[in-house]
């Protein structure tokens, strides 16, 4: 089942994490201002995560400028505990080859994390995309198509551009003004 709503510059909270991956230090949506970003909510042990959100945030992370879009991913745990601990997210984050930074949601003490409660997530597979000013643009509980989420992102990033600007479309990724490389 497919859920998606398209939220009206809603104001967006913090995330609430506990630890992170692939990344330096902590990131939060204001560190990220700025850029557009594309969380992913997943579960290791969600076959839709694994056979699609995290393949196409991949995707997204390949094909977009860092500087433009920040792709994150969120495991949000609220069923089987145990086996999804620290050591075993590493694990999977190295064997699927993830490279964009990853946070761990924050439990709540009860079954479902924090930063899935404050936004109500349905479950995993979730995606939240936020525009440059850290305003939650969409929030879709499953899958959306390639092409749908690419166009959704690249009208963000065009968002607020002057009118002659230039988009520039490449291998090394899509960059919102003129000398990109």
């Amino acid at each position: 089942m497919r859920t998606d709503h398209m939220a009206a510059a809603e104001a967006a909270q913090e995330w609430q994490t506990t630890a992170w991956f692939n990344t330096p230090e902590p990131l939060s949506l204001a560190a990220l201002r700025g850029r557009i970003v594309m969380l992913t909510a997943f579960q290791m042990l969600c076959p839709g995560c694994v056979a699609n959100s995290l393949p196409q945030a991949q995707r997204v992370a390949a094909t977009f400028k860092s500087s433009d879009v920040a792709v994150i991913g969120l495991h949000s745990v609220f069923e089987h505990h145990d086996a999804m601990g620290p050591n075993a997210l590493r694990v999977f984050l190295h064997e699927y080859k993830i490279g964009f930074p990853v946070a761990v949601d924050a439990p709540d003490g009860n079954d479902f994390p924090l930063t899935m409660r404050t936004y109500g997530f349905q479950g995993t597979p979730t995606m939240l995309l936020f525009d440059r000013d850290g305003q939650l643009r969409r929030h879709v509980f499953g899958h959306i198509p390639d092409l749908q989420l690419g166009a959704e992102i690249m009208a963000l990033v065009c968002e607020g551009l002057p009118p002659d600007a230039t988009v520039v479309s490449g291998q090394d990724g899509v960059c919102a003004t003129d000398g990109c490389t």
